[in-house]
C-alpha cells in the first residue's frame, strides 16, 4: 500500500504544482497585457466649456473662404461669403463625425468621408449626413470677429 499512497501523494503534489505554476504564467501574462491595453486606449478628455472664442480681425477673413477655428475642443468652420456674410457652424459631419471644409470650387461645405455636402445655411443638401450642421453665432466687434454659442 505503500506505493499506492505514495504515487497518489506523487499525483496531488503535480497537480498542486501544475495549479501554482499555471496560475502565476497567468498572473504574469496579465501583468505584461493590462499594462499594454491600458496605454494603447487613449484617456477620456474632459469637455471644455466655451461660450465664446475670438477668430481674429475681419480684414484679415477673406471673401469666399472657410476657415476651421477651434472652440473648446470642437472644431467651427467660419464662411465669409462673396458678398461678405459671415457665419459659423459646427465643423463636425452629422454623418460620421468627420471634419467638413469649405470648397471654394463646388461652392459648399463638403464632408470628404462619403461626399457629404451642406449650402451655406449649414443645411444637409447631398449626400449620407442625415441633419444639418449645428449653427453657432457671428458677432464683429469693432474689426475684431468671435464666435459664440447660439443660445
Amino acid at each position: 500500500m505503500d506505493g499506492a499512497g505514495n504515487m497518489q501523494s506523487e499525483k496531488s503534489k503535480r497537480d498542486f504544482l501544475k495549479y501554482v505554476l499555471g496560475g502565476g504564467l497567468m498572473a504574469w501574462v496579465a501583468s505584461v497585457v493590462y499594462p499594454l491595453f491600458a496605454y494603447l486606449k487613449p484617456p477620456k478628455q474632459a469637455e471644455v466649456e466655451v461660450s465664446s472664442v475670438k477668430v481674429g480681425k475681419l480684414a484679415t477673413i477673406e471673401k469666399d473662404s472657410g476657415t476651421i477655428v477651434r472652440f473648446g475642443n470642437k472644431p467651427v468652420i467660419l464662411l465669409r461669403t462673396s458678398n461678405g456674410e459671415l457665419r459659423a457652424f459646427s465643423a463636425t459631419c452629422t454623418h460620421l463625425d468627420c471634419t467638413v471644409q469649405y470648397r471654394k470650387d463646388l461652392g459648399v461645405i463638403w464632408c470628404a468621408c462619403h461626399n457629404g455636402k451642406y449650402d451655406f445655411n449649414g443645411k444637409n443638401i447631398a449626400g449620407p449626413p442625415p441633419r444639418p450642421l449645428d449653427e453657432f453665432r457671428v458677432v464683429v466687434q469693432g474689426e475684431e470677429v468671435f464666435i459664440s454659442k447660439n443660445a
